[in-house]
């Protein structure tokens, strides 16, 4: 789906125009020209709506109609349960453990330095070092350490004012080794985060 029939989803259910809510779903989608297959979809993932979209869209807006709506309750039901076919919501853990082959050597002392030399705050950091802490994984840091991110979605976090920070790490570098995986193509399979949820149903019922 592209983010108009996103949009159009969000119209239906919520009221309001297509304006309201296209943009927020253009960004969950614009990882799209970075991968040009369903590995792209690392912020269809609570990681990106709390760390990426929220902060750009805020925890509420109003629409046209004048309604309230809250942007993580319509990322994840007009978006990412719809991508899925409403079976699962994938962690980012879940794509770094498909980011296979990637060497890390010399990696922590290079973005170590990035974040003394470059970064130098704090709260910037916190944002970029986010997906280790929810991963664990050294190699998780290229998601949010590369040309696409710090000079495109650091700006529109309204966190950096810089622009056209020269940095050689593309997103390239981590999504051409990362394997495709069934789960990512509209649910067709289940991620491991996933799995013992899936189980416990199946004995549910």
């Amino acid at each position: 789906m592209n983010p108009v029939q996103h949009a159009q989803i969000s119209q239906r259910r919520r009221g309001g125009e297509l304006e309201d809510y296209i943009e927020i779903h253009a960004l969950i989608d614009s990882t799209k020209m970075l991968c040009t297959d369903n590995r792209h979809r690392i912020l269809h993932t609570f990681w990106g709506v709390q760390e990426v979209i929220i902060p750009v869209f805020g925890h509420h807006f109003n629409n046209s109609a004048g309604k309230n709506i809250e942007v993580k309750d319509l990322c994840e039901k007009d978006h990412l349960l719809v991508d899925f076919h409403h079976r699962f919501i994938p962690t980012l853990g879940d794509f770094v453990a498909a980011m296979q082959d990637i060497p890390t050597d010399g990696l922590a002392k290079r973005l170590e330095k990035f974040h003394c030399e470059v970064i130098d705050d704090p709260t910037l950091s916190a944002t970029l070092l986010s997906p280790l802490s929810v991963t664990g994984q050294l190699k998780s840091l290229l998601i949010t350490h590369n040309s696409w991110f710090i000079n495109t979605i650091l700006p529109l976090m309204g966190k950096s004012d810089a622009k056209f920070i020269e940095f050689d790490i593309t997103p390239a570098m981590f999504f051409n080794p990362m394997r495709f995986e069934l789960w990512m193509d509209n649910g067709m399979a289940v991620p491991l985060s996933a799995l013992k949820l899936q189980d416990l149903k199946v004995n549910i019922n």
